[in-house]
């Protein structure tokens, strides 16, 4: 078996899995700005896969060869659906598999999926077991947190070392905090010490507000991990894992739009009518600020009912933009960044992540 946890240069940096926005299409766009170390696809359910929905679901597994080493995650709490799909990811030809044991969701968790696996470890143990039977040569990685609805480091944390699996993220907060509340550093820094004195050849990787890779750089040092995943910050930066590169912020606004326009143009042929286009308009924050008349843009953007509109919108903008030579200008007049992030016009958008 190839272990790519144990292979790669430390420390290691990763893309979290996030729902409806880590798809092939956005890591194709990560993957030009700044590649990470490893990338994660979106949640995909066991259950899904052998069900009547297959169709509903089987696309979070698309990817490029040019993204791996990529984790193909899975979540669901049925053993015999964990072993099918692992025989499945193993044949679809990913690097690794893990196991969503995180996601805080009430719909999900209210099932007994994800976070709620924190409360019951003899199903754990049975959902690891078909993983490890179903795709031998792949390496395995589970996704948690400290606890569900009270913190469990050691207890919890502890039983999952213990078990067959390869590497170990923890996110540094319960479940029942979701992503509210200072993020357990310290916490995570247990579950390290704790790998240590049980020997276990586990990758602990941390999770939970990192921001930038000197962020990365201090927590390893700090606390120990041997890499750290970020999530959120990718909406910030797009070229959050390039070290030496300017942030999409700070760019111009050509380069600014002509990213968005390879966004729109990578989404439509990789997807055409199997993805409705509203989910593009999560993404149009990143590219769309910072610059003059970045307000009034983005929200015409928004209300535009096609790709083919906005990509006609941005056009006709660079051009007028141009014409003006307000292109160096970047961050003047209608800075819009006091808004909130995930808000677009006025509706708030839920980025689901662990």
């Amino acid at each position: 078996m190839k272990n790519f946890w144990t292979s790669l240069p430390r420390p290691l940096k990763i893309l979290a899995p996030m729902e409806d926005v880590t798809d092939t299409v956005f890591r194709q766009l990560v993957l030009k700005c700044g590649r990470p170390d490893i990338f994660f696809t979106e949640f995909t359910s066991t259950d899904g896969l052998f069900s009547k929905g297959r169709e509903r679901v089987i696309h979070r597994l698309k990817f490029d060869k040019r993204e791996g080493p990529i984790v193909a995650q899975i979540w669901g709490k049925n053993p015999e659906n964990y072993w099918k799909a692992a025989q499945l990811l193993a044949e679809f030809g990913f690097d690794g598999i893990d196991i969503n044991m995180g996601c805080p969701v009430e719909k999900i968790v209210k099932s007994g999926n994800c976070s709620a696996l924190i409360e019951n470890p003899s199903l754990v143990s049975e959902l690891i077991r078909a993983t490890r039977e179903g795709a031998p040569q792949l390496p395995l990685s589970v996704k948690t947190r400290l606890g569900f609805s009270s913190l469990n480091t050691e207890e919890w944390c502890g039983f999952l070392l213990n078990q067959d699996i390869h590497a170990l993220t923890v996110h540094g907060r319960i479940a029942k905090h979701l992503s509210k509340y200072r993020v357990k550093w310290e916490e995570i820094q247990k579950v390290v010490q704790l790998r240590d004195s049980l020997k276990r050849d586990i990758v602990v990787v941390g999770n939970g507000d990192v921001k930038s890779l000197s962020e990365v750089d201090e927590k390893v040092r700090t606390f120990g991990v041997d890499g750290v995943m970020m999530g959120r910050a990718i909406f910030e930066n797009l070229y959050l894992f390039s070290r030496d590169s300017i942030p999409l912020s700070e760019r111009s606004v050509s380069e600014k739009l002509s990213l968005l326009l390879e966004h729109i143009d990578l989404f439509e042929s990789t997807w055409g009518e199997t993805k409705p286009f509203r989910i593009l308009k999560k993404f149009f924050k990143n590219y769309i600020t910072n610059f003059w008349g970045a307000s009034e843009l983005r929200a015409s953007a928004i209300e535009c009912e096609t790709s083919q509109e906005v990509k006609d919108l941005l056009q006709k903008f660079l051009l007028e933009y141009s014409s003006r030579e307000l292109d160096s200008r970047p961050g003047t007049l209608m800075n819009d960044d006091k808004e909130s992030d995930g808000k677009l016009g006025g509706k708030r958008v839920e980025i689901l992540s662990l």
